[in-house]
């Protein structure tokens, strides 16, 4: 008798490689991104499968004597295990890319940023200046956002957004580039906090991942005045 508890049938059809004929090679970090999200949703539902016949993925599908259990639907148990195993692989592999993906996106956008800043960044190193002077002020965060839960508070001064700085932000206009760039994305932030003990502000940097349906409007949940 076959084993009845080793999962070998699928239920549709797996990425192996590949995402709606398309090779994850020649995906971009959005989609890889959005593909990452399309498995989470699934292997939901698939708990939600195995959770509904009252198993997991080691409860075992037979009597006492080997027989088949007559309480459960063992065929249905069984492929959907097989796709949860086959799912949770290409996981791995989509996290994989993200992640390389992840590094190659912010090495360029370093790249772009500093080629675009060179000539700024030459006159404010010849200038007595800081080099990483604030540039904007959180007037206001909203609860739950992508900025609250970054960390971000009322009264930070914003030095670093992004590749954006007291250079090259134009008015804050290229904070809202870069947000749009960076959609669904970690970004670095690094702001000047105010000492709760009267001292000098405190540097912090953060990550703040752009984002929609969070609850509110716009892609932050905070709002910036330029200094």
């Amino acid at each position: 008798m076959d084993d009845i508890h080793a999962p070998t049938v699928s239920s549709g059809p797996t990425s192996a490689g590949y995402t709606n004929g398309v090779s994850k090679d020649h995906l971009s970090l959005r989609e890889l991104v959005a593909e990452k999200d399309r498995v989470e949703a699934e292997l939901k539902e698939l708990g939600k499968v195995l959770d509904s016949h009252g198993v997991n993925m080691n409860t075992t599908l037979t009597t006492f004597d080997g027989f088949p259990r007559a309480d459960i639907d063992v065929a249905q148990i069984r492929t959907t295990r097989a796709r949860i195993v086959r799912l949770k692989n290409d996981y791995k592999d989509l996290m994989s890319r993200i992640e390389r993906g992840l590094h190659e996106h912010h090495a360029r956008i370093q790249e772009d940023a500093q080629s675009n800043s060179t000539s700024a960044a030459e006159t404010a190193e010849s200038s007595s200046g800081p080099l990483e002077a604030p540039f904007a002020r959180v007037n206001g965060v909203v609860p739950h956002s992508p900025a609250d839960s970054a960390g971000l508070k009322v009264g930070d001064t914003i030095t670093k957004f992004g590749w954006v700085d007291w250079t090259n932000h134009d008015k804050l206009s290229r904070v809202a580039e870069a947000v749009g760039q960076n959609e669904g994305l970690p970004m670095t932030v690094k702001v000047l906090r105010p000492s709760t003990s009267g001292g000098p502000s405190e540097p912090v940097q953060m990550q703040l991942t752009p984002r929609r349906n969070w609850g509110g409007r716009g892609l932050l949940g905070c709002h910036l005045l330029p200094l």
